[in-house]
């Protein structure tokens, strides 16, 4: 299932646990927590190899993220989840997308939060989400009672990411098609969407801010990624 996790002291830096690492999203925050200095140490949690090698890099392969109970000892020590796993809501009914993405969701934090409650969780929903969890839109229903419930735990801290249209980082493997077709418009999309655009750096580096020394609003926007992710 992998190898022992890493649990150095909390004075050593960011401890990080990252799931959603063969996505997009996930494997661009990863990118940014391996080059970044106040990283320590990154553990990797998946159904399949994300095919990252890394000094600080640890990885545990798991098959269902509804039973971590023989790995709860690997995830202990880590001070920061950075969980940017999800799946697109098409084809999907409500009672199905509900329990891969809020019950998945929850059950991985809660097991967290039973092995270190002194932790940052943050996590990535998406522009237009929906806090009253009483709209129209089904998906943004199910992500915004996903992000009700995880602001209500009693983490150290919990932060909601809302990105829009990703510029993607160059080189990465799991791009979407999309947004390699649309990453040349970026400026231009920057200038007239602010705050429904943002980069995958930003959005890595920012997670990495907030879980170091934590951010003013608990839901970021677009615009709060960007600026976050300058400090």
């Amino acid at each position: 299932m992998g190898s022992k996790a890493r649990t150095t002291s909390t004075s050593n830096g960011i401890r990080a646990i990252i799931t959603g690492a063969t996505g997009m999203v996930g494997e661009g925050v990863l990118h940014e927590a391996l080059l970044h200095p106040g990283v320590a140490s990154v553990l990797v949690v998946g159904r399949r190899p994300c095919g990252v090698s890394h000094e600080k890099l640890t990885e545990i392969i798991v098959k269902d993220f509804f039973d971590l109970s023989t790995v709860e000892p690997q995830l202990r020590g880590y001070n920061a989840c950075f969980f940017c796993l999800g799946v697109s809501s098409i084809g999907m009914k409500e009672e199905e997308y509900h329990h891969i993405t809020h019950d998945l969701t929850m059950n991985f934090a809660q097991t967290l939060l039973k092995l270190k409650s002194d932790m940052t969780f943050c996590y990535v929903s998406g522009t237009g989400t929906d806090s009253t969890e009483h709209g129209r839109t089904m998906w943004a229903r199910v992500k915004g009672k996903t992000e009700n419930d995880l602001i209500a735990l009693p983490f150290k801290a919990a932060y909601m990411f809302r990105p829009g249209f990703i510029r993607p980082i160059k080189g990465l493997k799991h791009t979407l098609s999309f947004s390699k077709i649309l990453d040349p418009l970026y400026p231009l999309l920057k200038v007239v969407f602010p705050n429904s655009v943002v980069t995958l750096h930003d959005v890595g580096r920012a997670m990495i801010n907030v879980a170091a020394a934590g951010y003013t609003v608990k839901v970021l926007e677009c615009r709060n990624i960007t600026g976050c992710a300058q400090k």
